[in-house]
């Protein structure tokens, strides 16, 4: 059900975003392989999502292409001008678009501004939120690059990066990149928030994407390697004390291990190329768990509790 909520959210998003329409094949890369390869099955996925979205009003238009080399081609897009206007809905189905976007929380103003639109503005017995879509304002380009087959460079985490765009994935409220990192000629996976600055685009049709490609499978098991492959990937020895020395073994594996101390303390190799993920991981030990190499990961935890015991103490460090 949250594929399908993540499918018919990026599908709307697209055919907003395109101006000139896009076909069936274009709409299924942008969409990085959340319809079937099987071109049948692919059809009748969009056929039904299609049929979704017009049934809440969502006026998606079709225009078949004439004359040209891509003459019998359809192509799908959605007049914002139309989509904007009043979609004189019936009672029943008011209500049942006001529950949708009252469930489905964005980052932006949008959902909040379509339901007063919607005459949702006096709803008291509003749903709980069962969907975070955050709102990026980089997604429209990114998708563009990921449709173009066009290279695109940007800076993240103070390294500056050339990137083959194969795809984009929301995981756990969080927009992600999928792609191929020239200067390290290897897969990488990005977080979408965490790019610094602008993005650069580059010409269209500057490669192609591996046909075996899976974003679904693409997505790194472990949320603390994301940003680089395994074979650059950062790591970082916590020392854990003893009342969570076994359950960390069981989460890590023996193998993680790297020593023993008598009093059951253990030192453990922990994956830190996320650094955010890692802080997470490591705050869950509470008091338990001591980062002790290597030094730069060491310090940012140091610096973070130090901004933390700053706020807290009306921005005085100790």
């Amino acid at each position: 059900m949250a594929d399908r909520v993540e499918r018919l959210t990026n599908l709307l998003a697209v055919l907003l975003e395109t101006r000139t329409g896009l076909s069936l094949r274009q709409i299924a890369v942008a969409l990085d392989g959340q319809y079937p390869e099987d071109e049948k099955a692919r059809r009748q996925a969009f056929e039904r999502d299609k049929a979704a979205l017009r049934e809440i009003g969502v006026p998606i238009e079709t225009e078949v292409h004439t004359g040209d080399r891509l003459a019998g081609q359809t192509r799908y897009r959605i007049d914002r001008a139309n989509y904007e206007l009043d979609l004189d809905l019936a009672p029943d189905e008011m209500r049942a678009l006001q529950v949708a976007v009252a469930t489905v929380r964005t980052e932006s103003g949008v959902g909040h501004d379509a339901l007063l639109k919607l005459g949702g503005g006096g709803v008291v017995d509003r749903p709980p939120v069962s969907t975070v879509l955050p709102d990026r304002p980089e997604l429209p380009l990114i998708r563009s690059a990921v449709a173009a087959r066009a290279t695109i460079a940007f800076s993240y985490r103070g390294e500056q990066r050339t990137v083959e765009p194969w795809g984009v994935l929301l995981r756990g409220g969080f927009w992600y990149l999928v792609g191929f990192d020239r200067l390290r000629a290897a897969k990488r996976t990005f977080r979408i928030d965490r790019i610094d600055g602008g993005i650069d685009v580059d010409e269209p049709g500057a490669f192609e994407r591996p046909p075996d490609f899976d974003p679904r499978s693409a997505f790194p098991a472990d949320p603390k390697q994301i940003g680089h492959a395994v074979d650059d990937a950062v790591e970082a020895t916590v020392r854990i004390a003893p009342v969570r020395a076994r359950a960390t073994e069981r989460e890590l594996g023996a193998d993680r291990v790297v020593e023993r101390h008598a009093d059951g303390t253990i030192d453990v190799r922990v994956p830190a190329t996320n650094l955010d993920a890692f802080r997470s991981w490591v705050l869950g030990m509470v008091d338990q768990a001591v980062v002790l190499d290597p030094p730069e990961v060491r310090e940012f935890m140091i610096d973070w509790l130090r901004g933390v015991i700053s706020v807290r103490d009306g921005g005085v460090a100790t």
